[in-house]
C-alpha cells in the first residue's frame, strides 16, 4: 500500500491546499494530511497562524480524499516519518531544485520515502490572503 503524506499549515483555506490535497490522493491509496501545529508554525515562520490547529484540523478532516488528518509537531519531517512510516511525501514545487528541497529528497531516499512535487499555487496563497487582509483591516493580521 502506498501511503501519502502531505503537510501543511492550511491556515486561511484556499484553493491551493485542496489542489495539492487532490493531487496527492491521487498519487497514493491512502493520504494523511499532516497539519502543522501553532508552534511548529511560530518556530518555522515567525508567526501565529489566523487559523488555530484544532480548527484548521476539523476543515482538513471533512476533505473527503484526505484519510487521516495528524498535527505536525516537529520541524523534521524525518522524525515525522519514524512515527508515521509513509512511503510517498508531497510538497509544493516551490521547493523543487532548492537547497532545502534536495536535502529532504536526500534524506527521504535514505529511508525509502519518494517525494513528489507538485504546482505551487503562485495566484492564490495564505501569504497573499494574509496582505489582501491586513491591507482591508491595517489592525487585524
Amino acid at each position: 500500500m502506498n501511503i501519502g503524506y502531505a503537510a501543511g499549515a492550511f491556515d486561511l483555506f484556499h484553493v491551493g491546499h485542496l489542489n495539492i490535497l487532490r493531487e496527492a490522493k491521487k498519487n497514493c491509496d491512502y493520504l494523511i494530511a499532516g497539519v502543522v501545529s501553532d508552534e511548529m508554525l511560530e518556530l518555522t515562520k515567525g508567526r501565529k497562524p489566523i487559523v488555530p490547529l484544532a480548527e484548521r484540523m476539523e476543515i482538513v478532516s471533512h476533505i473527503d480524499f484526505v484519510d487521516e488528518v495528524r498535527a505536525e509537531t516537529v520541524k523534521d519531517k524525518l522524525e515525522t516519518w519514524e512515527s508515521v512510516k509513509f512511503n510517498t511525501f508531497f510538497k509544493g514545487d516551490d521547493w523543487k531544485g532548492t537547497p532545502k528541497g534536495k536535502d529532504l529528497e536526500d534524506r527521504f531516499a535514505a529511508v525509502g520515502v519518494n517525494v513528489v512535487y507538485f504546482p505551487y499555487t503562485a495566484h492564490t496563497s495564505s501569504t497573499k490572503l494574509r496582505a489582501a487582509l491586513a491591507a482591508l483591516t491595517p489592525n487585524a493580521a
